[in-house]
């Protein structure tokens, strides 16, 4: 991104952002959810990384939050509370200590100290002579708000700890999973309204005028934080901490700084052992132990240098929409999808997101280039939440569904029955879509499962027994050898055939999927190119642009293919039943690189075979000739033009016997 869109992009972001945090932080409303709105500010901070000449004082990134309400008198903070910056990756994280070892004298960081991140209410409990006498919520980091008669409701917290002078404890209020659930058991009892998550339950708790309310809340405090005394390293302070009386979240590690493989390895493990924890976590605090060095390195902005938030995968994130392609499913609806730029939700890196049919991309007026929150709720395609119209680029045009069709499609015809939401393709039903794909999937140029010719492939779907292309291999001896067409040997040999298909090559399997305009030899290309079907699923439009002889048209119809719901349903189900393609591996293959074409006919086999012969070795199969052909293969009648030419540019010939030496 170029400066100057760069700073536009940053002004939309300040203005979204900002107004998300005043309603958050000040209001007590959200307008969207933090997982989105962290994402938001994670894109804000490495564009003015990128261009700090563009950092203004009032960006979000310069401060913790709103001012605090006026509900409870202002309490200035004698040292600040500060939030942490946010990392995302192992390699922000490895970015994040090179860029202190440079600042430390000496060079080296002797270790780090963890804690899980809880996700509660920030508040500082102040003790003096041992006693408790305020407590004083973030607010702004300066300035918080004195909730002293609300805190000392919390049972967990004590009002006597054995230690003169003055004591300040930070922490989190919050509230545990199971007792939130039993809330919320009471409001559905009661008829009312249930609450909507822990966290901001327990800050609206702490926020009531009346001690009562609170009284009546399981809340409970977990420290994270001693500023007084000031201890040599984060972990003395924790274990004081707990001497004092104090509940931690006994999460914390200390890590050497040699073991970073150890710290790495434990962030992956806490992403899937925090479901079990009491209370809820969004990540894990990585800390510089000495707190000496942590203190040397100072503040910048809002952040200190000397720890981040290591934020474990979201649920919700944001990006942009770069295209819409329309997938035609089985049963010939017209399904939208919008292609994205990559991110990460959920732990996996999104690039589609269903838009289900043309009136739901009304609902959400998207449009090409808008900025969307997405969103993966244990479906295998994300969905687009909300279009973040605030960061709409000047110029974006209404999407006209039709129009795109027509594009798209232009040789078939569509129409949106009556009732219904969904465009289908005139003139076929979808019993018949269903038996050409199946019968297309076991053909001779894809599977060529023996046994599943058109009438046999009629009768299964005639008779219930196949309803998709997964059923294929759910079929039973006893249940095929009922049906008219067959006995119980030709159900068996049927059976054992479809079964021997498991394992196709991939290029086979890619054509066997009836891709639009994926014929044998751009399936061959494909395969050749991303080696893998995982690799392929995951191609980007840029990525299928690069692969020999795949242009706009090609690249959107697989863009569509791989974006459809349905379809990678039907892969996943392919995939739990045992199908498996076989990785191509052709780089030893003894005509890798090599490129021919088959002109006439042959006696000892036909095209297709001495096509899938050649592929089979690592060659290319063209239609037509080129400087880059490398034979012109001649059976009986061969091709006039091609063969002139091969002449022309001085491309050898090979006659059938040549041929059959060559593949033997």
């Amino acid at each position: 991104m170029e400066r100057e869109e760069a700073e536009k992009r940053i002004i939309k972001l300040r203005e979204l952002i900002n107004d998300y945090r005043y309603h958050y932080h000040v209001l007590d409303e959200s307008i969207m959810s933090e997982a989105a709105a962290d994402s938001l500010k994670h894109e804000l901070t490495l564009l003015e990384e990128k261009y700090p000449g563009l950092i203004t004082p009032d960006s979000p990134t310069q401060r913790v939050a709103g001012r605090p309400l006026d509900k409870f008198t202002k309490v200035r903070h004698e040292r600040r509370m500060i939030s942490l910056a946010d990392v995302f990756s192992e390699e922000e994280v490895s970015d994040w200590i090179s860029r202190n070892e440079k600042l430390i004298s000496g060079g080296e960081i002797k270790e780090f100290f963890t804690d899980i991140k809880m996700d509660g209410l920030a508040c500082a409990l102040k003790y003096r002579d041992g006693l408790f006498y305020q407590a004083v919520t973030r607010g702004d980091g300066l300035v918080g708000e004195d909730v002293t008669l609300n805190v000392r409701t919390i049972e967990n917290i004590p009002f006597r700890v054995e230690e003169k002078g003055d004591v300040e404890v930070r922490g989190e209020i919050v509230i545990f999973k199971e007792d939130f659930e039993r809330l919320n058991e009471l409001q559905r009892k009661k008829g009312e309204p249930e609450f909507a998550n822990p966290r901001n339950l327990a800050a609206g708790t702490i926020r009531q005028l009346d001690p009562k309310v609170a009284a009546l809340r399981p809340l409970k405090f977990i420290a994270y934080d001693l500023v007084k005394p000031d201890l040599p390293t984060w972990y003395e302070a924790y274990e004081m901490l707990r001497r004092l009386g104090f509940r931690t979240s006994n999460e914390d590690k200390v890590f050497k700084n040699s073991e970073r493989k150890e710290l790495f390895k434990y962030i992956q493990d806490l992403d899937e052992y925090r479901k079990g924890l009491k209370f809820n976590t969004d990540g894990m605090v990585i800390k510089i132990n000495d707190r000496k060095v942590y203190d040397k390195l100072g503040i910048v902005g809002k952040t200190p240098r000397g720890a981040v938030a290591f934020k474990f995968p979201a649920e919700e994130s944001t990006t942009v929409v770069r295209d819409i392609v329309i997938s035609i499913g089985r049963t010939g609806a017209a399904t939208p999808v919008a292609i994205l730029d990559p991110v990460v939700v959920a732990g996996s890196t999104v690039r589609h997101a269903t838009l289900h049919n043309a009136d739901e991309i009304s609902r959400l007026d998207l449009r090409i280039g808008d900025t969307v929150i997405i969103y993966k709720a244990g479906d295998i395609i994300p969905q687009v939440k909300e279009v973040l119209t605030a960061l709409r680029p000047n110029g974006a045009e209404k999407y006209n569904f039709e129009e795109a069709l027509k594009r798209q499609y232009p040789e078939l015809k569509f129409s949106r029955p009556e009732g219904e939401v969904v465009y289908r393709v005139e003139g076929e039903s979808a019993d018949y879509i269903l038996k050409r794909s199946v019968e297309y999937y076991a053909s001779k140029g894809a599977l060529d499962i023996e046994g599943l010719g058109e009438k046999n492939v009629d009768a299964l779907v005639g008779a219930g027994l196949v309803a998709g292309i997964p059923d294929l291999y759910r079929l039973k001896i006893s249940e095929v050898a009922k049906l008219e067409r067959f006995g119980e040997l030709s159900a068996k040999n049927l059976i054992t055939a479809i079964e021997q298909s498991k394992t196709p090559r991939l290029a086979k399997f890619i054509t066997a999927l009836g891709i639009r305009h994926v014929g044998a030899s751009t399936a061959t290309a494909l395969a050749r190119t991303f080696k893998t079907l995982d690799k392929l699923v995951e191609a980007t439009e840029n990525d299928l642009l690069s692969v020999p002889d795949i242009g706009g048209v090609v690249a959107e119809s697989i863009l569509a293919w791989f974006s459809d719901e349905d379809n990678l349903k039907m892969l996943a189900e392919l995939k739990e039943l045992g199908v498996s393609p076989i990785p191509e591996t052709d780089s030893d293959l003894p005509l890798a690189g090599k490129s021919y074409i088959v002109s006439g006919t042959l006696e000892s086999m036909g095209r297709e075979e001495a096509e899938d012969r050649l592929r089979a070795l690592g060659a290319t199969v063209t239609s037509s000739v080129t400087k880059t052909t490398t034979a012109l293969i001649l059976g009986e009648k061969p091709g006039k033009s091609k063969l002139e030419k091969a002449q022309k540019l001085n491309i050898p010939t090979i006659n059938e016997d040549e041929f059959k030496k060559l593949i033997s």
